[in-house]
């Protein structure tokens, strides 16, 4: 890669972890789970509001953990946005494949080029980990199981 790509891709990251997007509880929220990586002590809530035609009306996060865990739950809040329930499990998929270095080439163009600041993470097995805690708990409360972990 690039080194001003990986520089730009660092600085995207350090944004979120700063400046996370939708961060805090949502009050009409109808799914809710928590995430915690007991290796790291990173911990995540997923609020999601989903309507009745499984689209995802509204989400946050709240939690505290390392730069790559905070900003992958603000990129993540960002992109559920407005999606059905189907896309975000496409999406999540997707982004695991990414974030272990693997070829995810099921991801639509445009969300592949936004999730790729993620895809350094896949050099550091043990940071894959916090890059993935929130998608997991995002998956866990569309499930209705209301925790997760990774470990």
């Amino acid at each position: 890669m690039d080194q001003g790509l990986r520089e730009l891709y660092q600085e995207i990251i350090l944004d979120h972890s700063r400046h996370p997007r939708h961060f805090g509880a949502i009050a009409d929220a109808n799914h809710v789970a928590e995430g915690h990586n007991p290796l790291c002590g990173d911990k995540v809530k997923i609020y999601l509001s989903v309507d009745a035609n499984d689209r995802i009306k509204d989400v946050s996060f709240e939690g505290r953990g390392c730069a790559i865990s905070v900003a992958s739950a603000s990129l993540m809040t960002e992109m559920l946005k407005g999606r059905s329930v189907a896309e975000a499990e496409e999406l999540m998929g997707g982004f695991l494949l990414l974030v272990k270095g693997d070829d995810a080439q099921t991801l639509e163009e445009d969300d592949r080029e936004r999730l790729e600041v993620m895809a350094g993470v896949s050099a550091f097995p043990m940071r894959v980990k916090c890059a993935t805690l929130a998608w997991h708990a995002m998956k866990a409360a569309l499930d209705g199981k209301g925790n997760t972990r990774t470990e």
